[in-house]
């Protein structure tokens, strides 16, 4: 999903070794066929995982996103980092929907699919297992923001994206960006 930053040098809830670097990875937009492949479990923390857990924090708040899947990397790994800017970065690694309540409709937008938005109705809460980085199990839970993040994000570990659960067409951002621009000089 799109927007944000951790603040300062804050390295966002995940650890990585003594001098190791992050890099900016390319993201793969709509059309790339490893976004509609199942991703493999993480068996095993290695140190590359653990760089591709920190490549995918610099690369989502490089594209200021909120969330960000190892496929949309090109990485068929069940990982996936968000940060909707509570002060709460996760990462969630080979997680799973415990429980979910609620409904929530509104516009998403995503890192792969650059430019457009489609409405989406979501639950409004989801509770779901994960592992950490260091492979520890954990429980998250999220509302609003949160919960719509994480479903999108875990809806890529198995090839979906969000055009597939959109109420609708993806629209043109632009556009309606000029047309809410248009409306407020008049």
């Amino acid at each position: 999903m799109r927007s944000g930053r951790c603040k300062g040098s804050e390295r966002c809830s995940f650890a990585l070794l003594e001098g190791e670097r992050m890099a900016i990875r390319k993201i793969r937009y709509i059309g790339d066929e490893i976004l509609k492949k199942k991703c493999k479990p993480v068996v095993k923390m290695t140190q590359s995982t653990r760089g591709l857990i920190g490549d995918l924090f610099d690369t989502m708040y490089e594209a200021k996103g909120v969330g960000l899947a190892a496929p949309q990397v090109g990485i068929l790994r069940r990982i996936c980092v968000i940060d909707v800017m509570d002060e709460n970065p996760i990462v969630l690694i080979n997680p799973e929907i415990i429980e979910t309540s609620g409904e929530q409709t509104d516009d998403e937008g995503c890192l792969s699919v650059p430019g457009k938005v489609a409405e989406v109705t979501r639950p409004a809460y989801v509770k779901v297992s994960s592992l950490d980085q260091d492979l520890n199990p954990v429980i998250y839970e999220g509302e609003g923001l949160r919960a719509r993040c994480i479903l999108h994000e875990m809806d890529h570990l198995d090839g979906i994206l969000y055009g597939d659960r959109a109420n609708e067409p993806y629209r043109d951002l632009e556009e309606e960006d000029l047309e809410e621009e248009e409306w407020d000089e008049n």
